[in-house]
């Protein structure tokens, strides 16, 4: 991906944040470290403040989409509580190719800022308790440190109740 297009990304992100209206903080990285573990050891943040954001797709076609944001402590419930919302037969974790051709984003920068609007986003209620979170920030090589009352602001956004399970689960 280029440099140009990720840039674009890093922009869209930030116009959709200026836009909800929360205070923020784009953080840049090292792109060698944008997956959750990595980063949060190179650059010191619990992982129980770091949620990650999921594209999963329908099996069948026509090919249905959604985004779900989930603590990086836990795991999301693909099988049941995603499959239920989306209303599929089956549903699995989109590949890195067909996240990047919906959000224009690579796996490990995906974010829920600038998703396209009539992709649905479930977020995990555990989010909604943390003072502060990160979150992707559009490409690799930048996070956003945010508060989860921009999931309240966010139009195609629906917290979820066990939308994710505790790894031990």
């Amino acid at each position: 991906m280029s440099s140009h297009a990720a840039g674009d990304a890093d922009a869209r992100v930030r116009d959709s944040l200026d836009a909800l209206g929360v205070p923020y903080e784009v953080m840049p990285i090292d792109p060698a470290f944008a997956d959750t573990a990595q980063f949060c050891e190179k650059y010191g943040i619990p992982l129980a403040n770091s949620a990650n954001t999921i594209v999963v797709a329908s099996k069948k076609e026509p090919k249905l989409y959604c985004a779900c944001v989930v603590l990086a402590t836990t795991r999301l419930d693909v099988n049941h509580t995603v499959r239920r919302l989306m209303g599929a037969a089956r549903v699995s974790f989109a590949t890195a190719e067909e996240t990047q051709a919906l959000t224009g984003m690579m796996i490990g920068g995906v974010t829920v800022f600038a998703l396209p609007p009539d992709v649905p986003l479930y977020v995990d209620e555990r989010l909604m308790g943390l003072d502060w979170l990160i979150l992707g920030g559009g490409s690799r090589s930048t996070k956003i440190r945010t508060s989860p009352e921009v999931f309240r602001r966010m139009p195609n956004a629906t917290i979820v109740p066990g939308l994710a399970t505790a790894p031990d689960a």
